[in-house]
């Protein structure tokens, strides 16, 4: 019996390095609480949604306020998150020039002397695009693993 034949558009290498590149960015400013700058790795419109959150985040200047009151509530609680993506498939968009990414995040909590421990293990899809040389995230979807 022959296996079905699954057909599947891949981005080129050189693109899959630079989707990797600018989650690695896109992560440490985010772990070093730069909510500003994190925010603005986004579209001016960008959607942003959580299956554990009642409403999405819409726009930029929202998702760096959301994030910044994050961040401050956190305060001087001595817990280090790192944020790690993996599992990154990329794939050309619909419209011109997008392109679509699904990939797994764990956030790791370190308590000052303690040792690491999973917090979160989440399923994410992003539309990416391009704007003045720079990827921006157009839209996301964060699926946290055991919500209900």
């Amino acid at each position: 019996m022959t296996q079905p034949t699954v057909t599947m558009e891949f981005v080129p290498a050189e693109t899959y390095q630079r989707i990797q590149q600018f989650y690695a960015r896109h992560m440490q400013l985010l772990d070093d609480g730069a909510a500003e700058e994190w925010a603005e790795t986004f579209t001016e419109d960008a959607f942003f949604e959580q299956n554990v959150k009642d409403e999405p985040w819409r726009g930029r200047e929202q998702i760096g306020t959301r994030l910044r009151r994050g961040i401050d509530a956190m305060g001087d609680s001595g817990v280090q998150r790192r944020h790690w993506f993996g599992m990154i498939s990329a794939r050309p968009g619909e419209a011109a020039g997008e392109l679509r990414t699904r990939y797994y995040a764990l956030v790791l909590e370190t308590p000052a002397g303690g040792a690491p421990s999973v917090r979160l293990s989440i399923v994410g899809e992003d539309v990416l695009v391009e704007d003045d040389g720079a990827l921006l995230v157009k839209y996301r979807s964060i699926a946290h693993d055991g919500a209900v």
